[in-house]
Protein backbone atom coordinates (compact mmCIF):
# COMPACT_ATOMS: atom_id res chain seq x y z
CA UNK A 1 0.00 0.00 0.00
CA UNK A 2 1.57 3.52 -1.10
CA UNK A 3 0.64 6.37 1.61
CA UNK A 4 -0.81 9.37 -0.27
CA UNK A 5 1.70 12.22 -1.19
CA UNK A 6 -0.53 15.01 0.22
CA UNK A 7 -0.75 13.15 3.63
CA UNK A 8 3.20 12.55 3.35
CA UNK A 9 3.65 16.16 2.32
CA UNK A 10 1.48 17.74 5.18
CA UNK A 11 2.95 15.42 7.98
CA UNK A 12 6.65 16.17 6.60
CA UNK A 13 6.16 20.27 6.39
CA UNK A 14 4.40 20.03 10.37
CA UNK A 15 7.09 18.14 11.47
CA UNK A 16 9.45 20.56 10.06
CA UNK A 17 8.34 23.19 11.08
CA UNK A 18 7.68 22.63 14.89
CA UNK A 19 10.57 20.51 15.30
CA UNK A 20 13.12 21.73 12.71
CA UNK A 21 14.38 18.21 11.54
CA UNK A 22 16.07 17.99 8.55
CA UNK A 23 13.84 16.50 5.39
CA UNK A 24 16.21 13.15 5.67
CA UNK A 25 15.18 12.27 8.96
CA UNK A 26 11.56 12.83 8.38
CA UNK A 27 11.48 10.77 5.34
CA UNK A 28 13.43 8.49 7.21
CA UNK A 29 10.92 7.52 9.93
CA UNK A 30 8.16 4.97 9.66
CA UNK A 31 5.05 5.59 9.21
CA UNK A 32 3.64 5.19 12.37
CA UNK A 33 6.59 6.60 14.08
CA UNK A 34 5.88 10.12 12.02
CA UNK A 35 2.85 10.01 12.73
CA UNK A 36 3.29 9.74 16.99
CA UNK A 37 6.17 12.69 16.52
CA UNK A 38 2.84 14.64 14.71
CA UNK A 39 0.67 14.13 17.42
CA UNK A 40 2.97 14.91 20.16
CA UNK A 41 3.97 18.20 18.09
CA UNK A 42 0.66 18.60 18.37
CA UNK A 43 -0.07 17.87 22.03
CA UNK A 44 2.87 20.68 22.41
CA UNK A 45 0.81 23.05 20.30
CA UNK A 46 -2.10 22.91 22.08
CA UNK A 47 -3.88 21.45 19.08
Amino acid sequence: MTYAADLLYEEVAYLAHHFHWPLAELLDLEHPERLRFVAEAARLNGQ
